[in-house]
């Protein structure tokens, strides 16, 4: 089955430090992207959103569950979409680069479709999601 990547950019005068705060504390994402709200249901390893951690997201009528797989303080978040979405395989990383006094802020997800034929319609839903995503968390953490 087909596997899709989108890769989306977006600059911020924060430095490094303050997106990645963003991207670690779940709570902040409905602030700054179009997530309706934030529940953890399982603590990470050594802290409450550390590796091993179970973040579901809700947006309408879609619960998403996503696991944190890994993260690189100020300059990477890695995650896994568990359930909620029609996807297979989805994985996020999001990297952080120091940029002009700012940050660089790259999103890339991977999937395949659950249901053969519906790939170019996720694609198209999470490549709005995304970019809308990486955009608002570059304005709201230059505050």
């Amino acid at each position: 089955m087909r596997r899709y990547v989108i890769e989306k950019s977006a600059r911020t005068s924060a430095g490094p430090g303050g997106v990645y705060r963003l991207l670690r504390d779940g709570s902040t994402w409905p602030v700054w992207s179009s997530l309706g709200g934030f529940e953890l249901e399982r603590a990470g390893d050594g802290e409450p959103e550390g590796v091993g951690a179970v973040r579901v997201f809700v947006s309408g009528r879609v619960r998403g569950r996503d696991e944190i797989i890994g993260f690189e303080p100020d300059r990477q978040f890695r995650y896994n979409h568990l359930s909620g979405l029609p996807v297979r395989d989805y994985r996020g990383v999001v990297d952080l680069v120091p940029k002009d006094g700012g940050t660089e802020i790259t999103w890339t997800v991977s999937f395949g479709p659950k249901y053969p034929g519906t790939g170019w319609m996720l694609r198209f839903a999470l490549d709005r999601f995304i970019g809308a995503a990486v955009n608002g968390l570059a304005k709201h953490a230059a505050g």
